[in-house]
């Protein structure tokens, strides 16, 4: 089955290695026919603490990480909706390290590297 994306705000980054993000839905009142708009909030995991307050994300379904987080971060977006692939690289690159049960500074340094590319060979 494959994993769901929503793209959001995020409101608030207070929480170590968690942000909470607002996705907004619009959709058409069944009666009224106006267009009404809904929000959500979800607790995302971010492995380097990257994301703050007013940044504009995609989240993607994960399994549980802990008792309210169930999505992680893919990455920033432009303001045209477009994904930062340096930033979900090196976001990637942090989760590969983190899983594998790397420290806090070997997480560091894989995200700074994926988004440095450092170690690319120019052929």
């Amino acid at each position: 089955m494959p994993k769901r994306n929503l793209e959001g705000i995020v409101t608030s980054d207070k929480g170590n290695k968690t942000i909470v993000v607002s996705v907004e839905r619009r959709f058409a009142h069944p009666l009224l026919k106006k267009t009404v708009r809904r929000s959500k909030s979800y607790h995302a995991h971010d492995e380097t603490n990257r994301y703050h307050v007013g940044d504009r994300v995609r989240i993607e379904e994960c399994r549980p990480v802990s008792k309210l987080k169930s999505w992680r971060v893919v990455g920033a977006l432009t303001p045209a909706g477009v994904l930062i692939t340096s930033d979900a690289e090196a976001q990637a690159a942090a989760a590969a390290v983190s899983a594998a049960g790397g420290d806090a500074q070997a997480v560091e340094k894989a995200a700074h590297d994926a988004e440095t590319h450092v170690g690319d060979e120019k052929a």
